[in-house]
Formats: structure tokens, sequence, C-alpha cells
């Protein structure tokens, strides 16, 4: 009885596992087949490119500086003015340095006396020789000591003048109290206001900027690029400038600097790069704009293309191929020669053509991804 009992129970469990078995090769047969849905090849212009950070400068931007220290007195200009070469900026008033002042006027009165002395010899000088007592040479060196006294005497007080005042008489359009514009250009910035003391500019101090001036029409990008993308990079490269604050327009430069050394800046090595702006349309640019530089590193235009996500790899020789539909479901493989890709399609240089139908993968994990 026992052993009958194990027969039974031995047959059940093999009975289990065989309808077990045709139920689990029913409900596989009854999956619908993967379908593989194709994509074509496209005419596109594909544009490598990478993306530099920066704002848009003059060119030359000149700083105004004055050469004698004092205070403010007038303004002549503001900020977004255009002047000429030559216009007057500011005026001027001097401040005098007391110790300079005192040594002047003591060389004044120094000048003073010598010229009396000199004066009071030359008279006498001038009588003996009309009276035929001396000779014509005595006369004239006395005649010169005393015009020389005399120019001294006037050097002196213009001195004092220009201690005391910044000008004196006879310096005209010379007078350092008028600072005048040293360019032709827009009027970027005023950074002082009537009534501020500035210092003189010397071999010890930059001095006090007055304004900054700039030709506009010469504008340039300088932008910051990361230590990982500029080894792709080189000088004369086409640049499509971006200005946040201009929508719809694209300006075209060229890149003609590359700084030679990085800087670390939040912890990632940065370098400088500078591009001339070319082909400029009437667009007025306002300096200090910040702006993003799209360096075309490649660039393939109307050629046949493909989205990168169609291109396989394979794993022994590394070549790129795609699988081309020759009939329902039915998929060869066909090698393909990539040429400028931008992240997203590729270009074709050979492999197919565009009539053909390209298998799109990874169907199995879309139809997945749609189950509830």
């Amino acid at each position: 009885m026992k052993r009958k009992g194990v027969t039974i129970t031995i047959l059940i469990l093999i009975a289990v596992v065989f309808f077990g078995a045709l139920y689990y090769l029913y409900q596989k047969n009854s999956e619908s087949p993967v379908v593989y849905e194709t994509d074509k090849a496209e005419t596109k212009t594909i544009i490598k490119n990478t993306i530099a950070t920066g704002s848009i400068v003059p060119d030359e931007e000149v700083l105004i500086k004055p050469n004698i220290s004092g205070i403010i007195e007038e303004i002549y200009v503001e900020a977004g003015g255009f002047v000429k070469a030559g216009d007057m900026i500011a005026k001027i008033r001097v401040v005098p340095n007391v110790n300079s002042l005192n040594s002047t006027y003591n060389q004044v009165l120094s000048a003073k006396n010598d010229l009396e002395n000199q004066e009071k010899s030359f008279q006498r000088q001038k009588t003996l020789f009309d009276k035929g007592v001396i000779s014509a040479n005595d006369f004239e060196a006395a005649e010169l000591a005393y015009k020389q006294a005399k120019q001294n005497y006037n050097a002196t007080k213009q001195s004092y003048d220009i201690v005391k005042t910044g000008t004196t008489s006879g310096m005209g359009t010379a007078a350092n109290t008028i600072i005048r514009s040293t360019v032709t250009g827009m009027v970027l910035e005023v950074p002082v206001k009537v009534g501020n003391q500035v210092i003189e500019s010397n071999n010890f101090n930059e001095g006090t900027t007055i304004a900054s001036l700039a030709d506009v029409g010469k504008m340039i990008f300088i932008g910051k690029l990361d230590e990982s993308e500029v080894g792709k990079v080189k000088e004369n490269l086409p640049i499509e400038i971006t200005v946040g604050a201009i929508e719809n327009k694209k300006f075209d430069a060229v890149l003609n600097y590359i700084a030679p050394k990085g800087k670390t800046e939040n912890g990632a090595i940065q370098f400088e790069i500078k591009a001339k702006l070319t082909n400029r349309d009437t667009t007025f640019i306002r300096a200090g704009l910040s702006a993003n530089a799209s360096i075309i590193l490649a660039k393939a235009e109307n050629v046949l293309a493909i989205k990168e996500s169609l291109v396989q790899f394979d794993e022994k020789t590394k070549k790129s191929f795609v699988e081309v539909e020759t009939g329902k479901q039915k998929f060869e493989k066909r090698n393909v020669e990539l040429g400028v890709s931008d992240g997203i399609y590729a270009e074709i240089k050979s492999g197919i053509k565009a009539s053909d139908k390209i298998k799109v993968l990874n169907q199995e994990l879309k139809k997945e991804e749609g189950k509830p």
C-alpha cells in the first residue's frame, strides 16, 4: 500500500509539471512578437561646437586721468555721450600743496631781489657807457644779466601760479586744469562727481579715473573656457555670439586669443579667450552685456545624417554599423562611415542611402515601459 501511494504521488507531480510547462508555452506563444520600427536618414547641417560664457566689451577702453591733483569743479560730459579727441571732459580746481606753495613763493622773492639788483647794475653801466667810460662788451654783459634776471623772475612767477591755481597766463589750451579727451568715442562711465577730489597720474600712483571712453564700433567677446574644452579649440575658428539682452540675434566673430595659462576658479581651471566681432550690423551692443560664444569646431552642411541612437558598434572590430530592413521585419547589418556629430545627429559618409529603412533599437524596452 505504501509503495502504491508513493507511485500515485510521483504521477501527480509529473502531471503538475507537465501541465505547468504546457501553460508556460501557451503564454509564451500568445505574446505579441516584437515589431521593430524603422527610421530614415535626413539631409541636415550638423555643427559640432563648444560653449564659452563671457561678456561683450570694447576692444580698447581708454581711461582719462588728470595730470594734476585737485577738486572737480565742472564736468562737461555724461555717460552715453560721444566726444572727439581734444573735447573738454572736466575742469579741476587746484588745492595747492602748502610746502610747494611756500617754496615757489620764496623763489619768486629771491628772483625779484636779483632782478632789482641787476636792473640797478644795468642802469649804472648804461650811464657809464653813454659817457664812454666803459666798453661795449661790458655794457652788453650787464644788459644780458639784466634780461636773464627778468626772465627768471617771470618764470618763477609762472611756477608760483601753476602751483597755486594749476595754470598761468600764456598757457592757453595747455592749461592742465582742463581735462580733455585723448580719443574719439563714446563715454562709457564718469565715476566722479563735482566736488570729488582727484589725484594726478604719476610714477607712483595710477591716478583717479575721471571718465572711460571707447569706440563702441569695435567690440570683442571675452570669456572663459574650461580646461576640458580648451584642447579642442584653436585660433581663427569661427564663433557665433548670442547676447542675452538681444533676442533672436547672432553675431559672427573669430577666435583670436587663447590664454596660454589657466586660472583656478571655483575648483576648475579656466582659460581666457577673446573673439573679435565681424560683419556687425547696426545693432547697438552695450559694453558689459553677458554673452555666450558657440565655438564651431566642425561643420557639415546639407549632408546625409541619421540619429546617433540608430548607430551600433561591433564589440570586436569597434566599427560602426546600422541594421537596414531588407524585407518585412528582416534586417541586415551594414557598416557605415561616420563624419561630424553634434551628439544628436551624425553625418553618414558612406554605407547607406537616403531611401534605406534603418532599425530603431530598444523596442523591447519601449514595450515594457508602455505596460501599465
